[in-house]
């Protein structure tokens, strides 16, 4: 359990609950429950306090145990909370039991990523893909909507006006999305047509966890002036610009950012708009360092390109922010074990990372620390690209 203390005006309070299942979430939930505060800030709330539960399997009525939901309406009540935030997705009836208890509004990580990307959402492509996911998200959750039908649980007299109004809704709601996945499919059809007339350039394509600096990568090598700030989801739409490097053209997309328990409806949504990750000829997979879980997040990334299909793609890994990166330096005399904390840069250099097949490289984009090595080295491998796909035409190098 753990308190921030955040003031700021015009936002809704907010606590939020993280359940651990096993000893690996139990050892990062403060690194799970920093990252939900995160978003929970991205979306205009202020994280006021973290409650945590170690569970063998989750309660089914409340998620978490009776006990733990009591201590949280305490505090909901002395400390006037408006939202309570669930690092876990819940089921209709379990938003709704919170609810009823706590008398505050419940939401959870779906939920809460959803509303961040219908706030971040700009262009008509983004704001139909994530209105998609925001109805496939709500249809199963109708019923807890109708607060005049809770004290219907059943039997006699449940078939009332109020079920015969959520019927409706559910068939408007129905509709709304095939509308919008037919919308989706002649959006994906131009787009489809965009990226035929590109011609045959090389394209690269820019991957990675949230907020790990790709946005800046793609301005630095584009000189674009893509969205950059330090928030979640500060990209949702795919930015495709031409780059040169010396004489060699090809083309750099930046897309939107992937996260630890993604919304598979977001996920679906979005599959069109990772196309450009899908049809590009070598992936950058850019990761922040300086993140005390960068390793997970490398993992995030790669589960979630093996699921678009674009799990055996060429990659180059990118080491961003080596300016932030920071470690514990041991004293002589400790005895105890060298854990991650202790590595310099130097050292994680020659852990694992020096073992992959893949080209590592550790830059700062923001401080321009060894992007000539990075420009250099990208270079040589699209030129490789280049060279085998048009054998007979290297008049550009």
């Amino acid at each position: 359990m753990g308190k921030i203390t955040l003031e700021r005006e015009g936002k809704e309070k907010a606590v939020l609950v993280g359940v651990a299942f096993t000893k690996t979430e139990t050892n990062r939930m403060k690194e799970y429950l920093d990252e939900l505060a995160f978003l929970a800030d991205t979306a205009g709330a202020i994280p006021l306090k973290y409650f945590t539960q170690n569970l063998p399997k989750p309660e089914p009525r409340y998620y978490i145990g009776k006990g733990k939901v009591d201590e949280i309406k305490i505090y909901v009540k002395e400390n006037e909370v408006d939202i309570v935030i669930f690092d876990d997705e819940l089921s209709p009836s379990q938003v709704r039991n919170l609810e009823e208890t706590l008398e505050c509004k419940i939401l959870d990580r779906n939920g809460l990523i959803l509303d961040i990307f219908a706030k971040r959402a700009r262009t008509a492509h983004a704001r139909t893909q994530v209105e998609l996911a925001q109805y496939e998200y709500l249809l199963p959750r109708l019923t807890g909507m109708w607060t005049h039908l809770q004290k219907q649980t059943g039997g006699i007299g449940t078939k009332g006006p109020g079920e015969r109004e959520i019927e409706t809704d559910r068939r408007i709601i129905r509709d709304i999305i095939t509308k919008l996945k037919n919308k989706l499919k002649q959006i994906d059809k131009q787009k489809a047509t965009q990226r035929g007339n590109r011609g045959s350039m090389i394209r690269v394509a820019l991957v990675g966890y949230t907020n790990v600096g790709k946005s800046t990568i793609m301005n630095k090598l584009a000189k674009a002036e893509v969205f950059a700030e330090n928030k979640l989801f500060a990209t949702l739409d795919t930015t495709v610009r031409k780059v040169v490097i010396e004489n060699l053209p090809f083309l750099l997309s930046d897309t939107v950012g992937f996260i630890r328990k993604l919304p598979h409806n977001l996920v679906e949504s979005f599959k069109s708009t990772l196309d450009e990750v899908r049809e590009a000829d070598l992936i950058v997979h850019v990761v922040d360092i300086s993140h005390p879980e960068f390793e997970e997040q490398i993992n995030v990334v790669n589960s979630t390109l093996a699921e678009i299909g674009a799990g055996k793609k060429p990659v180059m890994y990118i080491f961003n922010k080596i300016d932030a990166y920071t470690f514990i330096e041991k004293e002589e005399d400790d005895l105890t074990p060298i854990t991650k904390e202790n590595y310099t840069l130097n050292d994680l250099q020659k852990t694992w990372m020096a073992k992959i097949d893949d080209i590592t490289l550790f830059i700062s984009a923001k401080n321009k620390i060894n992007m000539q090595e990075f420009k250099d080295t990208l270079y040589s491998e699209v030129k490789k690209i280049h060279q085998k796909r048009y054998p007979y035409n290297n008049f550009l190098y």
